[in-house]
């Protein structure tokens, strides 16, 4: 599910669950089991997360929520679901070294929020990204109200959150979402350039500015409780049901 390299201080981490890096709990295991083996080396200035799908992450497991959207108790599952999501990105977030995501494809969703969740966001020109989960009558509610807003301020958030719109790369960075947009064939070589550059930076430098800077803005613990509250209400409403079912009946 993941392939891990080392390059010098910098770890590589490709994606590997074809075919679209769909994020379920099995995904979250093992991307901890990983993050395990990360923490404990101190020879790691940067983690360079990436995907060997065509695209980064597509989010949400679609057959884990329809599950739980067919159990009488599932709103109060797929709630311990967000809260295991809550945790590893925040566990990513606070990592002792500087997180790189390279988006080279769509990252919607719960895919998003893992790149949100990175310290830096390098993405291809033509990879799209958004949080359209309002369609679907539910919320980006594993960081995504916290992140994107942190992140780009209200507007662009609102944009992105409420009216779902999807942008591209070159446009996500105008934005704010991502920091560098390049051309995709040149993504995998300017991402790689990218973490040598920061991986031959002072480590001890690098984990202070990274503290610093956390505490300009840190996120709220009543934000991630409002999403999960949102969540575990939306599930109950006949017109998020409704709307889901559709989706899942369109895909079939």
């Amino acid at each position: 599910m993941f392939k891990v390299e080392t390059f010098g201080r910098v770890v590589r981490i490709t994606m590997q669950r074809a075919p679209v890096n769909a994020l379920n709990n099995e995904f979250i295991a093992g991307l901890d089991r990983v993050l395990d083996d990360v923490e404990g080396r101190k020879d790691v200035t940067v983690v360079h997360l990436r995907s060997s799908q065509r695209v980064f992450c597509a989010g949400a497991d679609l057959a884990q929520v329809e599950t739980r959207f067919a159990l009488d108790d599932g709103a109060n599952i797929m709630v311990r679901d967000i809260r295991e999501f809550h945790r590893l990105f925040d566990r990513i977030e606070h990592l002792p070294c500087v997180t790189l995501a390279e988006i080279g494809g769509t990252a919607f969703g719960g895919g998003f929020e893992l790149a949100l969740a990175c310290d830096l966001r390098v993405a291809a020109d033509e990879a799209k990204l958004g949080l359209p989960e309002a369609r679907l009558g539910l919320i980006p509610g594993a960081g995504g109200t916290q992140r994107l807003t942190r992140l780009c301020g209200p507007g662009t958030a609102g944009r992105i959150i409420l009216a779902c719109d999807i942008v591209d790369g070159a446009e996500a960075c105008r934005l704010g979402m991502v920091q560098w947009s390049v051309p995709a064939a040149r993504l995998v070589a300017e991402a790689e350039a990218l973490a040598e550059r920061i991986g031959s930076l002072s480590a001890a430098s690098l984990l202070v500015s990274k503290r610093c800077i956390a505490r300009v803005a840190p996120l709220s613990r009543t934000g991630y409780e409002g999403e999960l509250q949102g969540t575990h209400g939306l599930m109950a409403l006949e017109d998020t049901r409704s709307r889901v079912k559709a989706f899942f009946a369109q895909r079939r």
